[in-house]
């Protein structure tokens, strides 16, 4: 019978003990409070409180926290505008009470003060300002939030804008602005491109010129060689410059009908192309050759005369 009594004894010793004593968790700080007053704060660690007249009042964490807070406000220049600003805070070690005690809901603390910056700062930005200058909204939103929420006992470690989101035809006026200008861009290349290929067409034709004249020039000065050297020749076998200039003449006529032969699908004709001539075209060549020899001569015999 006397062990079966002293079960019970057991057992409320056992909860009694453990009512004694408590973990708290790293990284965490619990607020304890004897009859509804606070007594003290305990860190990390094995700790041991009294039953019934001690209580665990609350929990801190001393990590660093996020906050997450969407602020829709108006630009300069009228337009609404959605901006996600991240607080990264943190419970002060040597401020645990204040934390606990200070404030109710420190997130809407927070969130309040959040607004209210942004609210102020943006107006005072145009949209494309507020993408470009979203740091410097971040460190207003810090630098506010930082000298509030000092006296609460959270330091503020960090603010960012982590999102800017217009109105969603504000962003498809924005992307419809830069696809001209980088269609504006591309019409540029493309025409500084052809500007080039034209330019440098012509140079290629300019040098095709020059290069095919200075041929033609010196394919004639080869030609004329060529009809100096045969006329000498013929002179020295009894022909005279303009029976050999006909000569020459009649030869070619007969080598451009010989090659004229020699095509199958030409639509050339050349006149005359009788038998007779090629007889007539000499005769003819030789006649005005020789009258005109007769009529320089005497164009200078009278110049002569004029002169004396």
């Amino acid at each position: 019978m006397g062990n079966y009594f002293l079960i019970p004894i057991v057992f409320v010793g056992l909860i009694i003990l453990f009512k004694f004593f408590f973990i708290v968790k790293q990284q965490t700080a619990v607020v304890i409070e004897r009859f509804g007053r606070f007594q003290s704060i305990r860190n990390s660690g094995l700790q041991m409180k009294i039953p019934i007249v001690d209580r665990i009042s609350g929990r801190l964490s001393l990590k660093i926290q996020q906050l997450d807070v969407i602020v829709e406000t108006k630009t300069l220049d009228d337009v609404f505008v959605k901006l996600k600003v991240s607080v990264q805070y943190v419970v002060i070690r040597d401020k645990v009470y204040e934390a606990f005690y200070k404030l109710e809901y420190p997130h809407d603390q927070i969130t309040s003060y959040v607004f209210d910056v942004v609210r102020a700062e943006v107006p005072k930005m145009k949209l494309d300002d507020v993408f470009v200058k979203k740091d410097d909204i971040a460190i207003a939103v810090k630098s506010e939030l930082q000298d509030a929420m000092l006296a609460y006992g959270y330091d503020i470690i960090k603010t960012l804008v982590t999102d800017i989101d217009p109105d969603a035809q504000v962003k498809e006026a924005m992307n419809r602005i830069n696809a001209s200008e980088r269609e504006k861009i591309a019409a540029q290349f493309e025409g500084d491109a052809q500007r080039i290929l034209i330019v440098e067409k012509a140079k290629a034709e300019a040098e095709s010129k020059r290069l095919q004249g200075q041929g033609i020039a010196d394919q004639r000065r080869e030609i004329a060689r060529g009809l100096e050297e045969s006329v000498e020749v013929l002179n020295k076998v009894g022909i005279n410059s303009q029976e050999a200039s006909a000569l020459i003449v009649v030869t070619q006529h007969y080598d451009t009908l010989q090659a004229i032969g020699e095509e199958t699908n030409t639509n050339l004709i050349l006149l005359p192309n009788s038998p007779q001539a090629g007889s007539d075209m000499l005769n003819n060549m030789v006649a005005s050759f020789t009258a005109s020899n007769q009529i320089g001569e005497a164009m200078k015999q009278q110049q002569n005369k004029k002169e004396e």
